[in-house]
């Protein structure tokens, strides 16, 4: 990976399972997904069964309050060791793969997956490096990850980095020239969740690839694309996943004080996996991530905005509108003069800072129709949030730094990244 450093981002030796891995079976979506929907959950459980899957090697979120995190970190690796052991891994060494996912509405979204350097990454929105956060990291939520992480023989990522690739030379040749490489896996995805194919791309092959992104580097262009903030580059930004890299980060850190400088230089704990994907991919939509507030009195909590904002009136009108439904009613709330330049900006604050003395969860829900179900209980109110156009991205956090957090989803949950690929970790 050396002619990659200056990057942030190139080839690794990448570990897939063998032909003989019930492929379906073994990926499953992100485990930041269908957090109020347990019976998601438990469809997948069915239908993976015995076999083989990175069920087994990730903790799904929905989980994560239920008192079993040392129980369920020690199966975690066992599994992970075991799939070694047993031989269900095979190696594409020092490669990248070409990446085709079929969503479930016929689009395709291609994408690269390689290691993203960690030293050339920070969660920190006071650090200008060149693979930034696009929203604010909540740091309450890096222990679970971060205990997982530690030890664990491998990484099985879903973080998703996003590049700002309007020429689109680092995918476009890949897909125009696909077949000239091997094929290493195609297959239907569970839950109608589209296809995914991959094609191994030997870091020797590539060399179109590391051409692409230094041109994307280039000064002027930085310059012309983002203005006088251009003095820090910004080459990748994490679209997804962001908290799971954020762990990464803090493991690599603590694994990096009891090391030479020689031997941080090569240290496989340095380097995360994660597919990245042009920003200007058509089929890349930007989703709202709505929020549902349980445990709570609708007309209290409702109530309680307008006080929040005291010049906040009922019903649609000049300023930044946030939408409502619970069991009995929706509606609409105005916000002239908002705090925030977003409206998930402003609304965030509001929820923080009344989660503060009462005690309501927040879930933060892709899609409208699941925040309406989930509306339709007691004692839950579920907000609604306007989508945010995706063609100013970088723009934005060059030069204003992160977003709030949970800000957009790239897709519905259900065309979020699946688990596939591993890395080896530990030495």
């Amino acid at each position: 990976m050396k002619s990659y450093d200056s990057l942030g981002f190139g080839p690794a030796d990448i570990l897939i399972p063998v032909d003989t891995v019930d492929h379906t079976k073994w990926s499953v979506v992100a485990c930041d997904q269908y957090t109020s929907e347990p019976q998601y959950w438990s469809n997948v459980d069915l239908v993976v069964g015995t076999q083989p899957s990175t069920l087994r090697i990730i903790l799904p979120e929905i989980y994560l309050d239920e008192g079993k995190l040392d129980g369920q970190i020690e199966s975690i690796s066992r599994h992970m060791q075991e799939y070694l052991d047993a031989g269900l891994l095979r190696t594409l060494e020092n490669s990248f793969i070409y990446v085709e996912r079929t969503l479930r509405s016929g689009k395709i979204r291609r994408g690269l997956v390689g290691a993203v350097d960690l030293e050339k990454y920070d969660f920190d929105p006071e650090k200008k490096n060149l693979v930034r956060a696009t929203e604010g990291t909540v740091v309450d939520r890096l222990p679970p990850r971060v205990r997982i992480r530690r030890g664990a023989p491998l990484e099985v990522p879903h973080a998703m980095l996003l590049m700002d690739d309007v020429a689109d030379g680092v995918l476009g040749p890949l897909r125009e020239n696909k077949d000239l490489f091997e094929k290493v896996y195609d297959f239907p995805l569970m839950q109608d969740a589209g296809r995914l194919k991959g094609y191994c791309i030997p870091a020797a092959q590539a060399e179109g690839i590391r051409r692409a992104l230094e041109a994307m580097l280039d000064p002027d262009l930085q310059a012309e694309k983002y203005g006088e903030a251009s003095v820090h580059p910004l080459l990748f930004a994490v679209g997804d996943g962001n908290h799971s890299l954020a762990a990464a980060k803090k493991c690599w850190e603590a694994v990096r004080e009891n090391l030479s400088p020689e031997e941080a230089a090569s240290h496989p704990a340095r380097y995360a996996l994660c597919e990245l994907v042009n920003v200007h991919d058509e089929s890349l939509a930007f989703e709202p991530i709505h929020r549902v507030v349980f445990g709570c009195s609708p007309q209290k909590l409702l109530a309680a905005v307008k006080v929040y904002f005291p010049e906040s009136f009922e019903g649609r009108g000049d300023g930044q509108r946030i939408g409502y439904v619970t069991e009995e009613t929706e509606g609409v709330i105005t916000i002239p003069n908002a705090p925030s330049e977003l409206v998930v900006g402003t609304l965030q604050r509001f929820l923080d800072d009344y989660a503060k003395a009462k005690p309501i969860r927040i879930d933060y829900i892709h899609g409208e129709d699941v925040v309406r179900a989930l509306a339709r209980q007691e004692d839950t109110v579920g907000f609604l949030l306007p989508s945010m156009g995706k063609s100013e991205l970088f723009t934005s956090i060059v030069n204003h730094g992160v977003l709030p957090r949970k800000t957009f989803s790239m897709g519905e949950a259900c065309d979020k990244r699946f688990y596939l690929e591993c890395r080896k970790i530990v030495r």
